[in-house]
């Protein structure tokens, strides 16, 4: 979860100090990893033990102390419950809601270390439009998967029984979850299914030719490149700003410039919850990307609009699966 409070501002006595105005300009990258790697483990541990109950039981208090103690968490939550159940044509969201949105991230934490520990039943997760990935990659060449803060993708990996030839190569920011990447690496080593090289990890903090020379080596052997498009690049990157939740929102450029530097498909990778487990949505958003000089941005947009369409359909149908704690509407620009 992001930490809501900013890095560089301090009080008298060395404590954060956070004004209206930092608070409502501050990017995602300034607010830190709250993953509580101890916690975490111990959690992780009980769940072992005594299953889901008891995980539940102890984290519910971690979890309300967390939402009252941190107001802008509340506020940038119930922002965009605001606005996706306006959308969705449900009841102005309460505290409870915003509550039950925060449950749901730590709830979503422990199924993302069952899943990469392949311990998450494969029979709760639901999977559609995986054959038209896999007809495209069995043609040999690779494709871009745009993905969101949603849901579990790590189930990706306890699906890879399910979907041969599904090698993941995903694109983080993992000076910002440092922590948690490790505990999913050490989850990946010790798992007895024995499949590591099904999901890679590549940090990364902007395209450069160096990272444009290793992503075309993994298209061109057939993998898959999954890349977040809904937060704004670190170092200040080029957005598009599209029509989402009824504002327009900044959105980054990347999913759609590796998809056309790199000439492969595009498909939009989504997970919310479903019933009593996952459901994983595959959808193509373009076959091929061109990038004219002259109007690169021209020729973004329209599988731009078409990932915050398929975005939203999803949170349409599960509000509190988007794990994006900070006001995604104002985001100002931010150098590493």
């Amino acid at each position: 979860m992001n930490d809501p409070r900013p890095g560089a501002a301090s009080g008298e006595a060395g404590e954060p100090r956070e004004t209206r105005e930092t608070r409502e300009t501050r990017h995602w990258a300034q607010l830190g990893e709250t993953t509580f790697v101890a916690g975490i483990w111990l959690l992780y541990a009980m769940h072992r033990v005594a299953g889901r109950w008891l995980f539940r039981a102890a984290m519910f208090p971690v979890v309300f102390v967390h939402w009252l103690s941190r107001p802008t968490l509340r506020r940038d939550s119930l922002d965009y419950l605001r606005r996706v159940h306006a959308v969705a044509g449900r009841p102005a969201p309460t505290w409870r809601d915003s509550i039950a949105h925060v449950a749901l991230f730590a709830d979503t934490m422990l199924d993302k270390l069952l899943a990469m520990a392949g311990r998450y039943p494969v029979e709760c997760v639901s999977v559609d439009g995986k054959d038209e990935v896999l007809a495209s990659l069995r043609t040999g060449q690779g494709v871009v998967l745009a993905t969101a803060h949603i849901g579990c993708l790590e189930l990706c990996r306890a699906l890879a029984g399910r979907m041969p030839g599904l090698r993941l190569n995903v694109l983080v920011h993992t000076r910002h979850a440092q922590s948690f990447n490790r505990i999913l690496e050490r989850l990946q080593g010790d798992d007895a299914i024995a499949d590591g090289a099904s999901v890679r990890l590549i940090e990364v903090t902007g395209i450069d030719p160096a990272l444009a020379m290793q992503l075309a080596d993994r298209i061109a052997d057939g993998e898959c490149i999954v890349i977040a498009g809904d937060r704004v690049p670190v170092n200040s990157g080029r957005t598009l700003t599209l029509p989402f939740l009824g504002e327009p929102a900044r959105f980054p450029i990347g999913p759609y410039l590796i998809a056309g530097l790199l000439k492969c498909p595009l498909f939009f990778m989504g997970c919310i919850h479903e019933g009593r487990g996952y459901a994983l949505r595959f959808e193509r958003l373009a076959e091929r990307i061109a990038l004219p000089r002259g109007d690169r941005e021209g020729a973004m947009t329209a599988p731009a609009l078409a990932y915050v369409d398929a975005l939203t359909r999803c949170l349409r149908r599960s509000p509190h699966d988007w794990f994006n704690f900070f006001p995604f509407w104002n985001q100002p620009d931010v150098e590493s």
